[in-house]
């Protein structure tokens, strides 16, 4: 038996408990298995997640067994190798929180939130609460006691305690456009589309500097930097594959307002490969951007005041993907913060070419 597939036999009861989707696991059936379905051994396999909810998995190709295509139906034999991608599982960590959120967007199946600056999606290690997660878990427990009074809309049953639909994440300070799912299909099949790259991201960033190419692709791996963790670098030998693309929309004196359309998703990729040209996001102190005073802008003598923008300034402007139910594509557009317009203007003010 290949040592991966013994590995996940031998530690499914905890895998069970502990997998957070997004990553695919191999299975080899064992030599006792006889003539049984391919959702009910899953189902045994995995009991926290519902036959249904299994079946709708391999309905929209989550599943594989022996490298081809898979129905629910399928009889497994013996030593049948399977590869499935789970959608994560119910988080007992996060408790609900009254956060307000700016829906732009809400159907049964997921949320479109304009996030705010300074506000993290997801509890972490020194940051537990106030994050997108516990404000959504709000949301929904709100939604599920005001269905139970009206007795006409009942939350679907795998959303559990009220677990996060956090399908991708955009950076503390970094705002816009994102998605949030409400039950554990749709989060998992939008999940899919981000892991396979289908969905269509688009940002905006002002930059110091002006780039030679009016269009251009960044391709540059990235990985974990090799002395500060908190930080990502550009990593040649050991780096994942990030490809950004960038459009110059307007130029200014010693700055630029750039659209971005990243093809792969990797933790602050557009910050590290602006940085990595030479052209480091206004603000972005981890990566070499500097802030911004109106004074510089004015080319007026220094004096004491706060900077036009305290934080990044960069903002995920749009998104399109495949709705998990009608499986039409959908595009959702979120305009430039306070922050970031005031800043364009003064540059259009005062730093025009």
């Amino acid at each position: 038996m290949p040592k991966q597939d013994k590995h996940l036999a031998t530690s499914l009861p905890a895998l069970e408990h502990s997998y957070r989707g997004s990553n695919p696991l191999v299975l080899r059936v064992g030599s006792s298995i006889q003539e049984r379905r391919l959702d009910k051994y899953l189902h045994g396999r995995f009991s926290n997640f519902s036959r249904a909810m299994l079946q709708e998995v391999i309905k929209a190709g989550g599943v594989r067994v022996n490298n081809q295509p898979a129905k629910p139906s399928l009889k497994i034999s013996p030593h049948d190798l399977i590869e499935i991608t789970l959608p994560e599982l119910p988080s007992r960590e996060i408790s609900p929180e009254n956060i307000p959120l700016n829906i732009l967007y809400e159907d049964d199946d997921f949320l479109i939130i304009n996030k705010p600056a300074d506000m993290i999606v997801h509890p972490a290690r020194g940051n537990t609460h106030g994050t997108i997660a516990n404000a959504l878990a709000f949301h929904l427990a709100s939604q599920s006691d005001e269905d139970e009074e009206d007795k006409t809309v009942e939350l679907p049953e795998a959303l559990g305690e009220f677990r996060p639909g956090i399908v991708h994440r955009l950076d503390r300070n970094t705002t816009g456009v994102m998605i949030l799912a409400k039950n554990t299909i749709a989060q998992w099949k939008i999940a899919r589309q981000f892991h396979d790259r289908k969905v269509e991201k688009s940002y905006l960033a002002i930059v110091h500097g002006i780039p030679d190419l009016t269009r251009d692709r960044v391709n540059a791996p990235l990985g974990m930097h090799p002395k500060l963790r908190y930080k990502y670098a550009i990593r040649p030998e050991t780096g994942k594959d990030a490809v950004t693309f960038y459009e110059v929309l307007e130029r200014f004196r010693g700055f630029s307002l750039l659209k971005l359309t990243p093809k792969t998703g990797r933790t602050h990729q557009i910050r590290v490969h602006l940085a990595h040209i030479k052209h480091p996001v206004v603000a972005d102190n981890m990566y070499g951007g500097k802030p911004v005073y109106p004074w510089q802008l004015k080319n007026t003598e220094p004096v004491a005041e706060d900077p036009i923008i305290g934080r990044c300034a960069l903002h995920a402007s749009t998104i399109a993907f495949t709705h998990p139910t009608t499986k039409q594509i959908v595009r959702f557009e979120v305009p430039l913060p306070p922050d970031m317009q005031n800043l364009l203007d003064l540059l259009r003010k005062f730093r025009k070419i």
